[in-house]
């Protein structure tokens, strides 16, 4: 029997589904959501992803609720604008995650055995390789990675294909000769940007950070949750020093600016 709240679920979600077809009503919508497109709307799905990544860092339960919502508003929005053009609605979006949820665990709808952590991961992916086969290809790998990557941001994209290499046999003996790999490839930088040649540098400073993102995946380290950190750090000593300097950041001296970073670090104790 369905339960009051999965009832008042159902109704809280039919009536933003009514919402957000308003907004994008002909006649009576809002002018700004009806000029979007699945293009157009790109920036904010990323942008309401990353502030749900934020509140969880965060441990902030009102502010993720609230964030959940505008992600949860994008994918609307995006469902109402296929519905429009008849390509599909939130039904189709839903339906297909939910056969693809138990097409992928076969062990919790199926067999209902016990599997490892280990065994789950290499299910799926040998469940994903059969619902998308890559019929005669001479570079599975390469062509499988190609796909995969295609949603992420570069260093995430960096990780994987690691990852995938790394499981493949392209893998280092030692951290040591990682370490060798990244100092090697900090030269080449710095030659790069010392003869400005742009093109180079870009190349080299991307290979400095594929190797730190081996470095991290080496260590079992977030490159992710350490970026995010050290922006946190820096935020938290710049605000240290606005509220303890006299006048504007912009007029300090390099000496004085030198001075309070240092204070903020011992005062902040990170």
């Amino acid at each position: 029997m369905t339960n009051t709240n999965q009832i008042n679920a159902e109704i809280k979600i039919n009536k933003l589904l009514e919402v957000v077809s308003d907004l994008r009503d002909p006649n009576d919508g809002c002018p700004w959501d009806l000029k979007q497109t699945h293009l157009s709307l790109i920036p904010y799905v990323l942008e309401e992803a990353y502030e749900v990544a934020h509140a969880i860092r965060e441990d902030n339960p009102d502010e993720l609720k609230e964030e959940l919502g505008d992600l949860l508003l994008q994918i609307i929005l995006h469902a109402q604008i296929a519905k429009e053009k008849n390509l599909f609605d939130m039904t189709d979006i839903i339906d297909i995650i939910t056969k693809k949820l138990i097409r992928r665990h076969p062990h919790v709808f199926k067999k209902k055995a016990t599997v490892s952590m280990k065994e789950v991961e290499d299910s799926w992916e040998k469940i994903k390789n059969i619902e998308r086969p890559l019929h005669n290809s001479k570079t599975p790998i390469s062509d499988q990675l190609t796909l995969k990557i295609r949603p992420h941001p570069s260093t995430k994209a960096a990780l994987i294909i690691s990852k995938k290499a790394s499981n493949n046999g392209f893998e280092w003996e030692k951290s040591d000769q990682i370490w060798d790999k990244l100092y090697e490839e900090l030269e080449e930088l710095k030659y790069a940007l010392k003869t400005e040649k742009t093109s180079e540098a870009e190349a080299e400073i991307g290979d400095v950070l594929f190797t730190l993102i081996n470095i991290a995946r080496w260590h079992k380290i977030s490159i992710e949750e350490g970026l995010a950190k050290t922006n946190q750090r820096f935020l938290e000593r710049l605000a240290y020093i606005e509220e303890n300097i006299e006048g504007e950041l912009h007029s300090q001296s390099k000496k004085k600016l030198k001075k309070y970073w240092e204070l903020a670090k011992i005062n902040l104790k990170h």
